[in-house]
């Protein structure tokens, strides 16, 4: 039988990891919401916060914070580039769901294959925000890093929640993901709204891969993995809602964490497939329901 402490470690750095997937999640479902577009160069984004960040950091000599804060601006800029060299041609020329998938795909490897030539194929890290010895829960260590996923998470939720509800710009977007077409109508610069969904997106990317990198290394190919999990989360959420991605980034992540625990580290992609077959059976608009 299964040690309680391993357990209770091992799901602890679940509900880390499940942030993660989370705040990918969301990342997808601001893009859905303001176009109906999945883009699965999402994954792309959250290796480059994580590998931008690192060699600011290594190479330059940039402190952790600014160098994370460049990074943050630098992916989200190049998320506008993609919307606007790949996903507007699409756009205009009023391509499939399937064609738009198939590009960002394409731009999921373009990336990942410029990452390599420009920085090579050896796995990189980031060195923990605060360095101090981690927490003790009884004899369940919780990092201090862990406590910055959890915080930096939270902060991210409220500041999205206050951007939606109050910003102009914020209830643009939100009219666009109701009615593009009536949005349109009342004078809304639909297109901006779509370039600024893909570079907040990309922000979102770019945050959870710099918070989730001194845990785990990353490398120029992590993106496709990162990026299936943040879409797993945000079905199981409930497609197009961001709270619903986020919880369900948390329960994927402790669902992975408890089948390590269980069965071991090969078998937590197949719990994560897994639990998403179910919820596409039994529960198929997700926990919250998918967005109208």
């Amino acid at each position: 039988m299964a040690d309680p402490t391993y357990i209770a470690q091992v799901l602890v750095s679940g509900l880390g990891t499940g942030c993660i997937y989370g705040l990918i999640g969301i990342g997808f479902c601001v893009i859905y919401n303001a176009s109906g577009i999945v883009n699965f160069a999402q994954g792309a984004f959250v290796m480059l916060g994580g590998m931008l960040t690192q060699l600011l950091l290594m190479r330059y000599g940039v402190p952790l914070l600014p160098a994370a804060a460049v990074a943050i601006v630098v992916v989200a800029a190049m998320g506008m580039l993609l919307e606007r060299l790949v996903v507007r041609p699409l756009w205009d020329r009023n391509a499939t769901m399937f064609v738009m998938i198939l590009a960002t795909l394409a731009a999921q490897i373009v990336v990942e294959r410029a990452t390599l030539l420009a920085v090579g194929d050896q796995p990189r890290t980031l060195p923990v925000f605060t360095d101090v010895p981690p927490l003790m829960l009884g004899r369940v260590a919780i990092s201090v890093q862990l406590l910055w996923i959890l915080g930096a998470s939270a902060l991210v939720i409220a500041a999205l929640t206050a951007f939606f509800r109050y910003t102009l710009a914020g209830k643009a977007m939100r009219a666009c993901s109701i009615d593009r077409e009536a949005a349109a109508l009342q004078g809304i610069p639909v297109k901006r709204m779509l370039a600024l969904s893909f570079a907040l997106s990309a922000a979102l990317g770019a945050t959870a891969g710099i918070l989730i990198t001194p845990t785990q290394y990353t490398a120029f190919n992590v993106g496709v993995p990162f990026a299936i999990s943040g879409f797993i989360a945000a079905i199981v959420g409930g497609f197009g809602r961001p709270l619903g991605a986020f919880l369900g980034g948390l329960l994927l992540g402790l669902v992975q964490a408890g089948a390590i625990a269980a069965l071991g580290s090969g078998l937590k992609n197949v719990a994560a497939l897994s639990m998403l077959l179910v919820f596409l059976f039994l529960r198929p608009g997700g926990i919250l329901g998918a967005a109208k």
